[in-house]
């Protein structure tokens, strides 16, 4: 099995490290990540600054690994167009410094490099940990608790147009409750602005992360389960389109382009 490691922290995070040893059990690992941290960039692509891709060898029994100075989802790209020879089976994303639970979806670098896969139509899956301390995590007892959830992943085939979300506790593998199948809670508002005035009365917004204070959500939430102590695991669906939606939308611009093509006759005539 050919398995393609990106990540948001960079390279020279400990997070991508770690996946990269638990995934070496399972099959042959590349590695295109960041030269840097690229956290929330959500799914941009680089296009006025041309890209270098820098050989590293920092992962000891990898096939191949390389540091790019772009986003993650530059990384898939070129992972998938030019750097590996054959197309991975699968990619895998993170390990995240940080969970990703409801609508980080649309912010998260972690979760754009899995949906760039999932546009070449290969399976992929995006890690994150419930922790922001760095000094706070034993990635030894992580690795033991992302073994378990690859293990069942790479057992199974993961239908296709869907990338799994998964998040870990930061706890050891005997506190963890098991693992939880559940949507991202979209109705979360897990980030606010708050206003900050500088010595000369100009004001300043920062984004306050409100994740430790959420209290009274759904008994089905990411959030909570993440909270309670589980694993939890969210497919996420990106299709194209839905016919059904396009047809009624489609009555919506029909009489529209009957009068476009009425009033463009009566012009010519005019003329």
């Amino acid at each position: 099995m050919r398995i393609l490691v990106t990540n948001d922290d960079g390279i020279f995070a400990p997070g991508v490290e770690a996946l990269v040893e638990v995934l070496q059990h399972f099959g042959e690992v590349y590695v295109v990540c960041p030269d840097q941290e690229r956290s929330a960039v959500g799914h941009s692509i680089t296009l006025r600054t041309p890209l270098k891709v820098k050989p590293v060898e920092i992962f000891s029994g990898t096939k191949g690994a390389w540091a790019v100075n772009g986003t993650p989802a530059d990384c898939v790209k070129l992972g998938m167009e030019v750097l590996l020879k054959t197309p991975p089976d699968i990619l895998f994303s993170g390990i995240n410094l940080g969970p990703n639970l409801g609508r980080d979806l649309y912010y998260s670098g972690t979760l754009a490099g899995a949906v760039e896969a999932s546009l070449y139509n290969v399976p992929a899956v995006s890690v994150s940990l419930n922790e922001f301390d760095e000094t706070k995590v034993n990635y030894l007892k992580i690795k033991q608790l992302l073994y378990k959830a690859v293990e069942i992943i790479l057992q199974n085939r993961i239908p296709k147009g869907v990338f799994l979300n998964v998040n870990l506790p930061n706890i050891p593998v005997y506190l963890c409750k098991g693992v939880e199948v559940v949507p991202l809670d979209l109705t979360v508002s897990r980030y606010r602005y708050v206003g900050l005035n500088d010595p000369h009365g100009q004001v300043y917004f920062w984004l306050k992360d409100e994740l430790n204070q959420l209290v009274n959500l759904n008994e089905n939430s990411d959030y909570l389960k993440l909270k309670e102590g589980y694993i939890t695991v969210s497919p996420v669906e990106f299709p194209v389109h839905h016919k059904r939606k396009m047809e009624q939308i489609e009555r919506w611009f029909r009489k529209c382009s009957l009068n476009f093509l009425k009033e463009g006759k009566e012009e010519h005539s005019n003329a």
